[in-house]
């Protein structure tokens, strides 16, 4: 990604906006699906960074997701002005909540600077928004930080954990190459009580000791991918009202539009791959997914 000066989107919430780079791929957003007849919730998205040869306003993000069938998006911020942006976000718009936090990734970058304490305190600033409803997205990442930023991971996970508790709201965790090791901190620093694993990466061994724990998983559009095998198996042996969508837009595009710009309104790909992954019918796995999301975060109307 890289930084862009004015977000240029026409929503008039911020001038922080990020750019996507087209490295190869083809920019054309996918085509809508038919839209979903029980309306669910985008679990996680980054709809601050814009993506495609035609890139969409957040308004027109909503819009279009609406149109599909999506009534509302946990947008997730990653540093301090995503998160500012997210909470403004949702504080503008009704069909937005917003998650705030330091990416795992971010965190070792804010230690070097001397800042990672100042950073989480704004984090903490931002957590009592009241349509700020998780600290999201945090957590650790093996697989682009090396073993001389791990500590600042662990510090920063452990100082947001505690974040969620004081303020007694959601947590979404990012975990890549690292499943054992935030297993072990959740059990150890011990786990908010809504705690969810956004774009859950594990398998099935790992998603039944999530489900045993009380956590939700979330799945986005990589478990359409044929490589992705190992998430069908979590899916199946996750209780459904522990069952998250979302698209992490604009990344993670679903099969057949993998490599394009990902969006809200085409959660029903994912949705309907859920549904006949588990062998169940749509609309019965769309009321129950929307009724867990709200259960993890609150209504979108307070």
């Amino acid at each position: 990604m890289t930084a862009s000066g004015n977000g240029g989107t026409g929503d008039g919430i911020s001038n922080y906006v990020t750019q996507r780079r087209a490295d190869g791929r083809d920019l054309r957003y996918p085509e809508a699906p038919e839209p979903l007849r029980v309306p669910v919730y985008d679990n996680h998205a980054h709809l601050e960074i814009l993506d495609g040869d035609e890139p969409l306003s957040l308004d027109e993000q909503l819009e279009r997701a609406a149109s599909a069938g999506v009534a509302g998006v946990i947008n997730a911020g990653g540093d301090i002005e995503s998160s500012r942006w997210c909470a403004h976000a949702a504080a503008t718009h009704p069909r937005v909540l917003a998650a705030v936090a330091i990416h795992p990734n971010d965190a070792p970058l804010y230690e070097a600077a001397g800042k990672l304490d100042e950073a989480i305190a704004v984090i903490d600033e931002l957590a009592a928004q009241p349509r700020v409803r998780a600290i999201g997205e945090t957590g650790l990442d093996f697989f682009r930080t090396d073993d001389d930023g791990r500590p600042a991971q662990y510090r920063s996970f452990e100082a947001h954990i505690a974040l969620a508790k004081k303020h007694d709201i959601a947590m979404q965790i990012h975990d890549r190459d690292a499943h054992r090791e935030v297993l072990d901190t959740l059990a150890r620093v011990g786990a908010p009580e809504r705690t969810v694993f956004h774009c859950f990466s594990g398998d099935e061994e790992m998603a039944r000791e999530c489900a045993e724990a009380g956590y939700y998983l979330s799945f986005a559009g990589n478990i359409t991918f044929k490589n992705a095998q190992n998430l069908r198996d979590a899916l199946r042996v996750t209780p459904l009202e522990r069952i998250l969508v979302e698209t992490d837009a604009p990344f993670l595009t679903p099969t057949p539009y993998r490599g394009r710009p990902n969006a809200s309104y085409l959660i029903p790909i994912t949705l309907r791959a859920m549904a006949a992954e588990l062998g169940v019918d749509e609309e019965a796995l769309a009321a129950q997914v929307a009724e867990n999301t709200v259960r993890a975060y609150g209504s979108f109307t307070d």
